[in-house]
């Protein structure tokens, strides 16, 4: 069964380039590219009310290239995000680490709903730690464990700022040390991959709430046929107030779970003020 969506996925794939290659009335593409810089610092001399130095720095980049034509819409995306820690007269420590890229085509036929196909990725960008204990601990690395999602299904994006797809997904999953992530506790390999075939839910959506107040909201859901009470979530919500041209503030919130990662719900929150600039 999943050898056979597999190549289903491949014959959709192939066809909708070859067409997606041919020539078309109209058509545009749309790049967009956003980096920002945000970075706290404080410094401490004969301070006699406590306290102690600190400098923390987070670089992010968000990424797009969309297509439109009057039957094919191409939609890429990668966000990046790095950040690190020091305090006092301790090592630099990781507080942001993500890597996450969205590929998406849909042919509009003339319904409500068009049929898409979609690449999702996901991983960390360099090595991740657990700071609980007296020392670090390596806990993720790129790819380790790493993330690839499949979709074929339909998608709604008649507005233009919203829309939502369904689809039967397959999700790998890859590891190299870190095999907690892929192994199936039912046997007595350790596996360093992990094959699931489920449903995939993604709805996206922003609101300007004023002229300078935007909201934007990313709601991803995953399921595996074998286990269609237990689902992944992945909610990335940001709200950016923009002071000028170049000076953003960011508050940001994102809830993962997962439950080979945590029995429990992970949640990261951070409000930074920093320097934004529009590439494209």
């Amino acid at each position: 069964m999943k050898n056979k969506f597999l190549l289903i996925v491949a014959a959709f794939s192939v066809n909708a380039c070859l067409v997606f290659a041919q020539k078309d009335s109209i058509n545009v593409w749309i790049p967009t590219a956003i980096t920002g810089l945000n970075v706290s610092q404080l410094a401490l001399s004969n301070w006699t009310q406590g306290g102690e130095n600190s400098l923390t720095w987070t670089f992010t980049a968000d990424l797009g290239a969309k297509y439109i034509s009057s039957i094919w819409t191409f939609k890429n995306s990668l966000k990046v995000a790095y950040g690190r820690t020091k305090l006092g007269g301790g090592s630099f420590k990781t507080n942001d680490n993500d890597f996450y890229m969205e590929t998406v085509l849909s042919r509009s036929l003339g319904w409500a709903v068009d049929p898409f196909i979609g690449n999702t990725i996901r991983t960390t960008i360099a090595p991740g730690y657990s700071y609980s204990g007296n020392a670090a601990t390596e806990i993720a690395n790129f790819f380790d464990p790493g993330y690839v999602t499949q979709s074929l299904g339909f998608t709604y994006d008649k507005l233009t700022d919203f829309n939502t797809r369904l689809g039967i997904a397959v999700q790998e999953t890859f590891t190299n040390r870190f095999r907690q992530y892929s192994d199936n506790p039912s046997t007595t390999k350790v596996e360093a991959f992990k094959l699931e075939t489920g449903l995939q839910s993604v709805t996206q959506g922003k609101l300007e709430v004023l002229n300078n107040l935007l909201f934007t909201s990313s709601l991803t859901l995953f399921s595996g046929f074998e286990h269609l009470d237990v689902w992944d979530v992945r909610w990335d919500n940001a709200l950016v107030a923009k002071v000028n041209s170049l000076i953003n503030v960011n508050l940001g919130f994102l809830l993962i779970y997962q439950k080979d990662q945590s029995p429990t719900v992970q949640m990261k929150q951070a409000l930074q003020l920093g320097i934004v600039y529009a590439i494209l």
